[in-house]
């Protein structure tokens, strides 16, 4: 492959500019993937402006890409993988396989870990290129057109039920009905947990019943909150903004576990006694290993699960990140190439 034909931005906020750059000769253990389809995910946006101050410019933003095999490395063709195979690459695209996360099953963790955008090309483009581990085939029962977001967004509200031993007798709570929260309701719904959508648009609570919560509730109530006090077994934080997390603690039954999977840059002030005295606990995590995302799109074939998502043509990338950046999604965007 000579040339891949990309969009790319030069500066932090920068417009995307159509790009064409050369990808190098194909590594043994690495995969060319001609992309159909690729979401976009806020994580798009905080690196186009380099929010978390890593971007590397020009920036060639996509990690929830869906395509085609096209070529494969003389390794790669012996792992399973076959020219014209539908795959998936979402927040990685490589990682050592030697270091001690990797061993253990946990290559998100790799200590080298490549992710997609960061200082590397990613999939608002022709093609994109992966090491084969990261190369997922995509079930057939699965929809291409908008199986992209479940790459990223779907693996990083999935991955915690593995992570965190969320049984289906739980009470659970999903702060935050977006991107995310969206696609987390339905994946506790279908694993048979009491499901609790807090939202703070009054608008999202009928759809939010439609999804899978079996109740809803005002993220933005104190009085609401406090009336929940000891209720659940387990809330997800989906948003990225700060909330009274005394009260959302709060809400946390004994033994409860509060896991963050949005990106809340600001600092979370917690009182170490309201976790000790209740033995609760705080965590957060990434997106999820290669066998995680593996389960996370079986489960989703099985139990017909999928992200709203609304569709762009890749050569309206401005105008779809425009559509996410004034907060109009709903809820994920792909774009089709």
């Amino acid at each position: 492959m000579h040339s891949v034909q990309a969009w790319a931005a030069h500066s932090p906020a920068g417009k995307l500019e159509q790009y064409a750059y050369d990808p190098g000769q194909l590594g043994p253990e690495e995969v060319d993937i001609a992309v159909e389809y690729c979401g976009i995910c806020h994580s798009d946006l905080s690196m186009l402006n380099n929010e978390w101050g890593i971007t590397a410019y020009p920036l060639v933003p996509g990690h929830e890409a869906v395509g085609r095999v096209v070529a494969l490395g003389d390794i790669a063709a012996q792992k399973g993988l076959r020219v014209g195979q539908r795959v998936g690459i979402g927040w990685n695209v490589g990682s050592c396989l030697h270091c001690e996360p990797c061993l253990d099953g946990e290559q998100q963790l790799c200590t080298s870990v490549q992710p997609t955008i960061v200082g590397h090309h990613g999939a608002f483009a022709s093609h994109v290129r992966s090491h084969w581990v990261w190369a997922v085939p995509i079930p057939d029962a699965l929809d291409p057109a908008s199986t992209g977001p479940l790459l990223c967004g779907g693996i990083t509200v999935f991955a915690p039920l593995l992570n965190q031993d969320i049984l289906p007798t739980h009470k659970v709570a999903v702060i935050g009905i977006g991107g995310l929260g969206h696609m987390a309701v339905q994946f506790l719904n279908a694993w048979g947990c009491e499901v609790t959508a807090f939202t703070s648009s009054a608008d999202k609570q009928a759809e939010a019943k439609e999804l899978g919560a079996d109740f809803v509730a005002s993220s933005r109530d104190a009085g609401e909150m406090k009336q929940l006090a000891n209720s659940f077994d387990f809330i997800l934080i989906t948003v990225n903004v700060s909330l009274d997390w005394n009260d959302i603690i709060g809400m946390l039954k004994p033994g409860g576990k509060l896991h963050f999977v949005g990106a809340v840059l600001e600092p979370v002030p917690v009182h170490v006694m309201m976790l000790v005295l209740g033995k609760k606990s705080i965590a957060g995590s990434p997106t999820g290993s290669r066998s995680q995302i593996d389960r996370m799109l079986r489960f989703a074939a099985h139990h017909n699960i999928a992200p709203i998502v609304e569709h762009f043509p890749m050569s309206q990338v401005n105008e779809a990140m425009d559509h996410l950046r004034s907060g109009k999604a709903h809820y994920r965007i792909v774009l089709d190439a």
